[in-house]
């Protein structure tokens, strides 16, 4: 230790004596051998030389067993010397001897239980603290603070939740420290950062990133990623987009850096990723911007930051992209989350409604504890829950991810102290579950030639209008993965220049549960004549021609198309199933069909350009012999004419 930096610590030490012996003016001894052992335990615990000062301060209170200042300073000692259990057994000896002499012992001693589970003494303790009625108003907050701690603690033990950890083996951990799993909506795809030896000879260890795929019922040997992503700097705490083609991470003290560690970003074109790039302002600042956690469709980024304006020493952050691609200045996420401790490690599920993050302001069991926060309807993050116990313990937890499907967590841990960090799995209990998640998967194409082509995604909520999802899929392999989380009705909108938009629908109001993900290709249609795109987000009240009002999503985007694409004329035509009257379903057709022209010619789509067609049963596309066959020959389409 520099010179400078002994003195600073010894004058640190200092003040910690003159405030522990305030109370009496001058140490509790007549013992002139006591003192001077006292003042050489304290010249070594400046230096921080543990093992001496615990030496002499014994010495010392061999020499007086009343001196109450060795006591405490002993229990000091053990403190910083990494040996707690010796702290608290020095705090009891000494308090013992005057309870009144220091009373914020009491409340040392409290913290110092309650950080090693001893929450039934701490509880007693700071309780202690209270019936000496000292008149310090913020002390007597301490207390109280503590107490609550104590009693969430001692409940929490009493009811756990089920939590069987399951390391993930061989082909993700490794003898090294493995931590920060970021996980694909499809869960095939498992990204970690893993502290390994580093090659440059100034430094001892670096962090890397390493990749593993599932395979086979297995993770796979998990990879280093390689450069660009990986360098000779550190990399860390990443997330990954529902895709997977999008990474987002933290670097520190690089060269193109704005604060001591940044945001940075790449993409993944086929199975190529992009030099890094700095995310700039407004996400990065002077200070620290660490641990993001992006949305599914990668539009909206959660993150950790020390930045002004915060409530504690870090707070969680959310930044948007707006209708220009740019991201949104960052806003903090308010008091349902951040407290005047720390939040770290958030993590936004694919259902967009559950954000997990790690807090030691929250009330907790000591340390770092994991809690939850859910949107209301009005989409405010509510009051945190704690995942409760063994989950967190006074250990601290950090760094939990959770797959799409809502009922397998991840996590790292040094359960095993032989082997450093690991990472594992465990099943996620009810109450802590998020809203499940599915996922659409597949590749879109050409429909003439099958080429592979890069098209938008928009997953739009049909209740309220609101876009969930927006993406491309891959330029090179045409991939896309789209998170759809259930108990919504969704519109899906497929759309590149140059083509016919492909509609989806998927129902999924009053379903929690879907067991299969939606494997399907898209197949684009090119804009020519005689191609046509059934509209499956036109409904209609039943047995009747008036449109319900979530149709209006997918015809406005038919009037966007037509305003894109003004040199095409179009025939809407409307479908029937064989239930009924043929002369009956002909008529309801045709006024199905032209409700739908009106609609548009009515939103300035010009009458020109829009013929419409009834077809009643004429028509079908797949048999009437069941349901879901007629459901699909129910049906509205759009058919380039002109």
């Amino acid at each position: 230790m520099l010179p400078r930096l002994r003195l600073l610590f010894f004058l640190v030490i200092l003040l910690v004596s003159v405030d522990r012996i305030s109370a009496q003016g001058k140490p509790a001894t007549t013992s002139k051998k006591a003192m001077e052992l006292y003042n050489r335990a304290l010249q070594d615990y400046s230096m921080r030389n543990f093992e001496m000062a615990e030496k002499y301060l014994k010495e010392s209170i061999r020499a007086d067993s009343a001196f109450i200042d060795a006591y405490l300073l002993l229990a000091e000692v053990a403190q910083d010397w990494g040996k707690p259990f010796k702290a608290i057994d020095a705090y009891k000896k000494g308090l013992k001897i005057n309870e009144s002499y220091y009373s914020y012992g009491f409340i040392r001693l409290g913290n110092l239980q309650y950080e090693e589970a001893q929450y039934e003494e701490a509880l007693k303790s700071y309780n202690h603290f209270l019936q000496l009625h000292t008149g310090h108003a913020k002390n007597e907050e301490k207390a109280k603070d503590g107490i609550v701690r104590c009693t969430f603690s001692i409940d929490a033990v009493k009811h756990p939740v089920e939590f069987k950890p399951e390391n993930l083996g061989s082909g993700v951990n490794s003898p090294a420290d493995d931590y920060w799993p970021s996980l694909s909506t499809d869960e095939q795809t498992l990204v970690i950062t893993r502290l390994i030896k580093s090659e440059d000879f100034f430094k001892k260890v670096q962090e890397d990133f390493f990749i593993s795929q599932w395979q086979n019922s297995g993770w796979n040997l998990a990879k280093n990623m390689g450069y660009p992503i990986n360098t000779s700097d550190n990399e860390g705490a990443q997330t990954l987009s529902g895709d997977g083609r999008l990474m987002v991470f933290t670097a520190c003290n690089r060269s193109d850096g704005l604060g001591r560690c940044d945001l940075y970003w790449s993409m993944r074109r086929g199975d190529k990723w992009s030099i890094p790039q700095n995310m700039r302002k407004p996400i990065n600042t002077a200070y620290r911007e660490t641990q993001p956690s992006i949305t599914p469709d990668g539009r909206t980024l959660y993150f950790a930051s020390d930045r002004p304006g915060g409530k504690g020493n870090h707070d969680i952050w959310v930044t948007y992209k707006d209708s220009a691609d740019h991201w949104t200045v960052p806003e903090n996420l308010g008091d349902s989350l951040n407290t005047t401790g720390t939040e770290m490690s958030p993590f936004i599920h694919p259902d967009n409604q559950s954000l997990y993050f790690s807090s030691d302001g929250q009330i907790g069991l000591g340390g770092y504890d994991i809690f939850v926060s859910r949107r209301n309807k009005k989409g405010e993050w509510q009051k945190a829950v704690n995942l409760g116990y063994p989950i967190n313990t006074n250990r601290d937890e950090i760094g939990l991810i959770v797959n799409a499907r809502g009922d397998k967590a991840y996590f790292a841990s040094n359960i095993d102290k032989n082997q450093g960090k690991d990472i594992f799995s465990f099943d996620m209990p009810l109450k802590g579950r998020p809203s499940m998640t599915t996922y659409m998967k597949g590749r879109v194409m050409d429909a003439v030639n099958n080429n592979l082509l890069r098209a938008r995604f928009e997953l739009i909520d049909l209740e309220n209008g609101r876009k969930f999802y927006e993406s491309y899929s891959d330029s090179l392999t045409g991939e896309f993965v789209v998170s759809i989380p259930v108990d919504h009705n969704y519109m899906l909108n497929v759309s590149r220049k140059g083509y016919l938009f492909y509609s989806e629908n998927f129902s999924l109001k009053g379903i929690f549960y879907q067991d299969n993900p939606f494997l399907m290709d898209v197949p684009l249609q090119p804009i020519e004549i005689g191609k046509s795109v059934v509209l499956k987000n036109v409904f209609y009240e039943t047995d009747a021609y008036a449109l319900k009002k979530e149709s209006e999503i997918e015809l406005n985007k038919v009037v966007q198309f037509l305003r894109v694409n003004p040199g095409i004329r179009i025939e809407i035509s409307g479908h029937t199933d064989n239930v009924g009257e043929a002369a009956y379903n002909q008529v309801l057709s045709e006024n199905r069909a032209k409700t739908v022209a009106d609609y548009l010619i009515a939103a300035s789509v010009h009458s020109d350009r829009i013929v419409f067609k009834g077809y009643g049963m004429k028509n079908p596309v797949t048999s009437n012999d069941s349901e879901d066959g007629r459901a699909h020959n129910r049906r509205t389409e759009l058919k380039i004419i002109e």
